[in-house]
């Protein structure tokens, strides 16, 4: 049972992220359009690896940089600077991990592309 709670929470979690969070359904609608290219393009094994675990980090850490700016709101509902800089902070692991997602996109794909036309 208690496994079963743990799962509940986590989809909650996930429900208010895409709920609440633009930069959540964002990203999300992206991962879902690299991996229609993907099916299209006809990834294999280790490109399809390397998809997801691209997807799941930029996912992730959109997750934690919701979570930290969840609990600096909370702990320090005014603007102070050791708030500003947690949230920076996390917002700049999100923009790494996108930049670094979109390079990826563009390692996988363009070649196929390419190939394809």
């Amino acid at each position: 049972m208690k496994i079963i709670k743990s799962f509940s929470f986590a989809i909650e979690g996930l429900k208010t992220a895409f709920g609440q969070e633009v930069n959540f359904k964002a990203h999300a609608i992206i991962a879902l359009v690299a991996i229609v290219m993907g099916i299209f393009l006809q990834l294999n094994y280790l490109e399809w690896s390397i998809l997801f675990l691209t997807i799941a980090l930029v996912i992730i850490l959109e997750l934690i940089n919701t979570s930290v700016e969840a609990i600096v709101n909370l702990v320090e509902p005014e603007i102070k600077e050791q708030a500003k800089i947690a949230k920076d902070v996390s917002a700049a692991a999100v923009m790494i991990a996108a930049v670094v997602s979109i390079i990826v996109g563009l390692l996988l794909f363009v070649p196929k592309i390419v190939l394809y036309y």
